[in-house]
């Protein structure tokens, strides 16, 4: 059975009205009212809600509909997927196979809602929805209890417009409301993520840092074994490295025998995931240097790029097999643990900032070279000692004042910075082993022509990063008083 996978930009403000209220005028057009009724999935301890995950069977005029809705920051991803089922179909229990653990999928709530509203437009075209939802809490045959909000998302429309728009219905008397999924009303759970008050323990702001890359790791977990869209994977990646970055950053504080097998098995499944973004990375780059050639030099190219698709494909599957595996069960296991109760040891009160401290002097003894005239491959420690001294900065500097958060953001700028740099140099690699074993003059004249590119790309690089790399030691120099 079909299921399609959808990300949309979400964009929305709740509100609650008395009432009293009054929807005041807008040029809109009234939406179909509607009535449907859901269904939601949990485990019986909530890990789906603890991460703010809903997954539902939605009832709307005897369609049968089963929605997995992911969180993100400014987005939210969807998935889809029509089924008769009363329970949840197999494909979206693969999905969640890692956020569940093989714990049953048992339902939790059901509401019905009636939903009415407009659609704000401007010159006839859509700029946001406004509705009101209605929702009755039912437990078995009996109505349990009842939620009523408005709603207020964005269509084609920019923040301003929203703004614009709820500024209105403040001004009409609606007011601030739960910013909850209303199945985590009507159940009354709290899904956000812990705020630590400045004073906080290095303890309490490590497994606070720790709980969030975990999470990270957890949410992009789906998008990756669907393996659409490959931000997925890579932000699955980020979370897991800043996991791993974060406990080498703290090392001289934690119990060796604990921390050692941890980073073994965190550089286990990072290999496994680098190696389809590698070819993530490479394939992007290798097409967008194809769109700038001529027709019928780009359609030799595209050619050539088969036997990276094979290989991608190949990494592809070899990771799958990891996420279904024991192993990986078995290690987000300990990373929950890990997360929660850390193996601290006992360390003096500055330890985090002489740590941060050292790697901010390995950093500046690595960037010796920093100029013009650098090495490929220097440049690229470069990149991985930037990495480190950000990491090491971000726990001994939390919280952190301006110049502080300056010298972090330098430390990311150059990362990113290095970083095409590096991608541009695999790229000529592999192109100048994909030369080797193919044959024609236009064939070698189109790759060519491609390595000019990055070779010219590359140099820019090392021109202007001596600057970067100037900005970056002044602001740590602030920071560290050195």
């Amino acid at each position: 059975m079909e299921y399609v996978l959808r990300q949309t930009l979400e964009r929305d403000v709740k509100l609650k009205t008395s009432a009293l209220f009054r929807l005041p005028h807008f040029p809109s057009e009234a939406l179909p009212p509607r009535l449907y009724t859901s269904t939601y999935f949990d485990t019986v301890d909530f890990r789906l809600a603890r991460l703010g995950v809903i997954l539902r069977r939605k009832v709307e005029r005897k369609r049968v509909t089963w929605q997995l809705k992911l969180p993100r920051q400014a987005t939210r991803l969807d998935v889809e997927m029509d089924s008769g089922r009363s329970s949840p179909p197999a494909p979206l229990e693969d999905l969640l196979f890692a956020l569940v653990r093989r714990e049953p999928l048992t339902a939790i709530a059901k509401l019905q809602t009636r939903r009415s509203g407009i659609r704000v437009q401007h010159d006839d075209k859509p700029i946001a929805d406004v509705v009101f939802d209605r929702v009755r809490i039912l437990n078995a045959r009996r109505v349990a209890g009842h939620l009523s909000e408005i709603k207020v998302e964005l269509r084609s429309g920019r923040g301003k417009d929203l703004a614009a728009i709820v500024k209105v219905l403040h001004e009409a008397g609606a007011y601030d409301g739960d910013s909850r999924p209303a199945v985590f009303q009507a159940l009354n759970l709290n899904v956000s993520e812990p705020c630590l008050p400045e004073t906080a323990p290095f303890s309490e702001r490590l497994k606070t840092i720790l709980q969030k890359q975990l999470r990270d790791i957890l949410l992009h977990d789906p998008g990756t074994r669907f393996g659409k869209d490959p931000e997925e994977l890579h932000q699955m990646r980020v979370g897991l490295r800043r996991f791993r970055a974060l406990l080498r950053a703290a090392r001289v504080l934690l119990e060796p025998e604990w921390h050692a097998p941890l980073q073994e098995e965190l550089r286990w499944l990072g290999a496994t995931l680098g190696t389809v973004r590698d070819q993530d990375v490479l394939l992007e780059q290798l097409y967008a240097e194809a769109r700038g050639l001529p027709p019928a030099e780009r359609k030799i190219f595209e050619r050539l790029l088969t036997t990276f698709e094979i290989h991608r494909a190949e990494a592809r599957r070899q990771l799958l097999d990891t996420l279904r595996s024991d192993r990986y069960l078995d290690l987000l296991g300990r990373l929950e643990r890990a997360a929660q109760t850390p193996a601290l040891r006992e360390a003096p009160d500055n330890s985090l900032m002489h740590l941060a401290v050292q790697e901010f002097k390995q950093l500046i003894k690595a960037g010796k070279r920093g100029t013009a005239g650098s090495s490929d491959h220097a440049l690229h420690q470069l990149r991985i000692h930037t990495k480190r001294t950000r990491y090491a900065a971000e726990l001994a500097l939390e919280p952190m004042g301006k110049p502080a958060i300056r010298f972090v953001r330098q430390t990311k700028r150059n990362q990113d910075i290095l970083g095409r740099h590096q991608d541009d140099v695999v790229t000529e690699e592999r192109l100048r082993q994909l030369l080797q074993t193919t044959r024609g003059v236009k064939t070698a004249f189109t790759i060519g022509q491609i390595v000019e590119r990055l070779r010219t790309r590359r140099h820019k690089t090392k021109v202007i990063f001596p600057r970067e790399w100037a900005k970056l030691k002044k602001r740590g120099r602030e920071v560290f008083a050195l």
